[in-house]
């Protein structure tokens, strides 16, 4: 039996020869070309690999003329119940493509960002899907745009999944949710209620998803002649540790008592923290203060009280983004994806003095 030095990766050659093809076959029958192979040269290759656990190298079929079937994510984090869900969906619609996926997170650092489209250019990657909002500068939208381009030109495709596109006539697919309605939507829920003072626990500042929140969270306040004290948008992050520390810190700053009756928390992470907090406090929930989180992802259907939230198809989102990259004909204009509120057991109304 023909194989590599022990402690040494397989290589084509070594696959060739465990099968008894020239390497052209072995290449042939690996790469997906429509040159005639037969059956049973076919099956010796495809036996070799298999025994020898080949992994075929991306940048030699790059030199061959062969594409990678790939299509790479990037989050900004990798434990993100959100960006798990559009993930499922990319991984799902993807295999059902034929495609593998690759993950890779920036960290939310636009610097990494950049350098892993970067990457996935160079590995020929069918496309590369970006998932959730960025903090943008003009040299960010700048690099985009030219990676969004070469992209292009190389037969791949920029997806920009939940997040703005980078400027008119740039060649990047949309897809997302109508992020400030979503905000609008659960924002006058609070209002029915009869609650008037909203602490909005927004985002990063900066990041485009937690902008198009505030502004549909402003939008809803101004709508219902609700509190405008603009001291009730706090920016942080969207995760617990940031949703706790504000609420917290908010707290002690007013002698352990909320000043409001309601939250908006930028995401249902978010929301978990700040509900740590008030139960921390003593604040009873729902009764003194009501909650509502953005995305129904998995906390929200675990937390006591059972959290109202804006549901996002975020498995659909990813399918969605997959389908359109490998579309003959790509969209020119967003593809936009409805949100609805999904209603739990965390709002009631305000107590009375």
């Amino acid at each position: 039996m023909t194989g590599p030095a022990p402690g040494k990766r397989a290589t084509i050659r070594d696959v060739a020869a465990r099968a008894g093809v020239s390497v052209a076959t072995a290449s042939r029958v690996l790469s997906g070309s429509d040159y005639p192979v037969t059956g049973r040269m076919r099956g010796k290759v495809l036996r070799a690999v298999d025994e020898l656990d080949y992994v075929a190298n991306a940048h030699a079929r790059a030199l061959s003329g062969s594409r990678p079937k790939l299509i790479a994510m990037v989050g900004a984090t990798m434990n993100s119940p959100f960006y798990a869900d559009i993930a499922q969906g990319v991984a799902s619609e993807a295999a059902a493509q034929d495609r593998l996926c690759m993950y890779a997170s920036s960290q939310g650092d636009a610097e990494s960002e950049l350098a892993i489209v970067s990457l996935m250019r160079q590995q020929q990657a069918d496309a590369v899907i970006l998932m959730g909002g960025v903090v943008p500068t003009e040299e960010y939208d700048r690099r985009m745009a030219k990676y969004a381009a070469n992209l292009t030109a190389a037969g791949s495709r920029l997806v920009l999944c939940g997040r703005p596109g980078i400027g008119p006539g740039q060649p990047a697919i949309v897809v997302g949710y109508d992020n400030a309605e979503g905000a609008a939507a659960i924002t006058s829920h609070l209002a029915s209620y009869g609650h008037r003072r909203i602490l909005h626990l927004a985002g990063a500042s900066g990041n485009t998803t937690a902008a198009e929140r505030v502004d549909g969270y402003r939008s809803a306040v101004r709508r219902h002649g609700l509190d405008p004290d603009p001291g009730l948008v706090v920016h942080g992050g969207f995760n617990r540790e940031s949703g706790h520390r504000n609420v917290a810190e908010r707290l002690r700053a007013n002698g352990g008592r909320p000043d409001y009756t309601a939250i908006f928390a930028a995401d249902d992470s978010v929301a978990s923290g700040a509900m740590r907090a008030l139960r921390e406090a003593g604040v009873s929930l729902p009764a003194e203060v009501s909650i509502v989180g953005y995305n129904d992802s998995i906390p929200a259907k675990d937390l006591s009280p059972l959290l109202t939230t804006v549901h996002i198809p975020a498995d659909e989102l990813g399918r969605t983004a997959v389908r359109l990259a490998l579309a003959p004909v790509p969209p020119t204009e967003p593809v936009l994806l409805g949100t609805h509120i999904v209603v739990r057991d965390s709002v009631t109304h305000p107590p009375t003095v």
